[in-house]
């Protein structure tokens, strides 16, 4: 066998103790941390872990002020977005709120 087959070989075996060791290490090292997180009440801020990643859709943003009204109903429109029955192919001058 080469010499550079038995160095592989002998990281292999060492790769393989070090796991050992790690996976028998691993519940007391988990059962100290924990023990310590409730004794002195830590949380994940104070410990530097960012918030809880958020998931799904953002937030909304907080909805635009209404530009216009139509007089007939009282119903408002932002000026964003697909344009209501109510003013839509009509001159939209008639229909903008006095700021």
């Amino acid at each position: 066998m080469s010499q550079y087959a038995e160095l592989k070989a002998q990281i292999a075996k060492l790769q393989a103790q070090a796991d050992e060791a790690r996976r028998a290490e691993l519940a007391t090292v988990i059962a100290d941390i924990r023990q310590k997180i409730a004794e002195f009440g830590l949380s994940a801020t104070d410990l530097g872990f960012p918030q809880g990643a958020r998931r799904g859709r953002p937030p909304k943003k907080t909805p635009l002020p209404p530009k216009y009204r139509d007089p007939k109903s009282g119903a408002t429109w932002s000026g964003r977005g697909k344009p209501p029955k109510w003013i839509a192919g009509k001159n939209r001058d008639r229909f903008v709120l006095d700021q």
